[in-house]
């Protein structure tokens, strides 16, 4: 069995070494049963250090010129060799112990996906809430987080990856598609939650909440036209570290 991981990253030169590091010791799980792994980093159009320090740290670097995070994906997907796929962002620092549950739910066989809950690196009042109230709505409704997708190589191909049209929520226009193909397979999808994947709260910090209602009200006006416009999505595209 081989693992291929990837990391999309957009200007991490601040954030990439740590989480490589904790990939590679993370990775260790695989080890101990005689998988193998490789590490892919897309190089998301970064005007810093990002791809250079990922090849410092060993990891193949794929670039990916337009600023997209589900393109950026796709582009490192397309470079793997891996029968499984497993997305982490550049931001967040799975353990070990994610990695060994991620292991059991592929050696089941009952799984075509999976994802994790997630946790903040940092207390912060509101966002912790909200990720409170997503690893909830994740668990129940079977919903994957971007910061955290495994995921079947082939059936991922053959659906075409994640939505180019789409600069935010692509994860859950995924999980939707694989969701059908795992049900015409005879298989689902799994939600981890003993081990949850520790993410960067950063954004809660960077970003004021006016800029956050602004955000939700024009989506909830009209969602298909905000969320295939990259500047409507500029907290995740604006370069803001």
């Amino acid at each position: 069995m081989k693992i291929s991981i990837v990391i999309p990253a957009f200007n991490e030169e601040k954030l990439i070494a740590g989480t490589l590091l904790s990939i590679k010791n993370a990775g260790a799980a695989f080890a101990e049963i005689g998988w193998e792994t490789e590490l892919i980093v897309c190089n998301n159009n970064s005007t810093d250090r990002t791809g250079e320090l990922a090849r410092e740290a060993g990891a193949t670097v794929v670039f990916e010129p337009v600023n997209q995070i589900g393109r950026a994906r796709n582009t490192g997907a397309a470079a793997a060799t891996g029968y499984w796929l497993l997305f982490v962002d550049a931001d967040s620092h799975p353990s070990r112990e994610l990695f060994a549950d991620v292991a059991r739910a592929i050696q089941s066989g009952r799984y075509l996906a999976g994802g994790s809950t997630v946790l903040l690196d940092k207390s912060h009042p509101v966002a912790s809430q909200i990720a409170r109230i997503w690893n909830l709505i994740s668990r129940t409704g079977g919903y994957l987080a971007g910061s955290f997708i495994f995921c079947e190589t082939s059936a991922f191909r053959e659906l075409g990856g994640f939505d180019h049209r789409l600069y935010a929520t692509e994860e859950l226009e995924l999980t939707r598609r694989l969701k059908k193909l795992a049900r015409q397979r005879g298989r689902r999808l799994v939600i981890l939650h003993r081990h949850p994947l520790v993410t960067s709260a950063r954004k809660a910090h960077l970003y004021s909440p006016w800029e956050y209602i602004k955000f939700t009200s024009r989506m909830l006006v009209s969602w298909r036209s905000t969320l295939t416009d990259r500047e409507a999505c500029h907290p995740w595209y604006d370069g803001r570290r």
